[in-house]
């Protein structure tokens, strides 16, 4: 049976959690793939109710506005994220190691996970890095703030961070350091594929492996 990881978010997000239908994990594995096709300015709920056979009414049900699903996306894709480092990193006691192993996984980040088979997460990538700032950069986003809705990129930053003061403690800017990696990360991949005079990988093929490098070298230059 085909499954959607289960990630329980704020559930400020959501009028009703679209993981408990259904219908809720159809819209959500829909409407990435979706979003990713058209881009977020052209999507709506009632493009997306034609794709999967519904009406827009019932996908208000689940979501008051498309801003707040796309919120709701990003979201998901940051505590996937977090998942993940915990997952690879939680028996490993060495600092270094378990640093070298997340700048792995957000390297990595663009590929699909094929135990999530309603949910792609290479599709998923593409909305972040396409339009998640449009998650933040808006009138809102202090009151968005103030009721959690980015309650996940922060955790995110939160779990590195840790592992930065673990490398050295007397480093004097940890969750700085850790929200550059993130950032950067997802930025250099995306120069790789599209603007690559923005980086340095020689095609798309290295970029994985050039991006990694230069995260390592970055992240360790600044701790030594």
């Amino acid at each position: 049976m085909s499954t959607i990881l289960r990630i329980d978010l704020n559930e400020k997000l959501y009028l009703r959690d679209p993981q408990d239908t259904d219908l809720g994990r159809r819209l959500i594995g829909e409407s990435v793939k979706l979003i990713d096709e058209i881009g977020f300015e052209q999507f709506t709920f009632k493009k997306l109710a034609l794709r999967i056979e519904s009406t827009e009414a019932s996908l208000y049900r689940y979501f008051e506005n498309k801003h707040r699903l796309l919120v709701y996306l990003v979201s998901w894709y940051w505590a996937w994220l977090g998942y993940q480092i915990r997952f690879h990193t939680h028996n490993v006691p060495d600092p270094r190691e378990r640093m070298r192993l997340i700048l792995g996984i957000l390297t990595r980040a663009h590929h699909d996970d094929p135990a999530t088979t309603e949910l792609d997460e290479a599709a998923l990538y593409r909305i972040v890095i396409n339009e998640a700032s449009k998650s933040y950069l808006t009138r809102e986003v202090d009151a968005d703030n103030q009721v959690g809705l980015f309650r996940e990129y922060k955790r995110l930053v939160a779990d590195i961070t840790l592992v930065i003061q673990a490398l050295n403690p007397a480093y004097a800017h940890p969750h700085a350091l850790a929200s550059t990696l993130l950032e950067a990360a997802r930025k250099q991949l995306f120069f790789a594929h599209h603007l690559p005079s923005l980086t340095d990988a020689p095609d798309k093929s290295e970029a994985e492996k050039q991006i990694y490098s230069f995260l390592e070298n970055l992240v360790f230059a600044a701790l030594r």
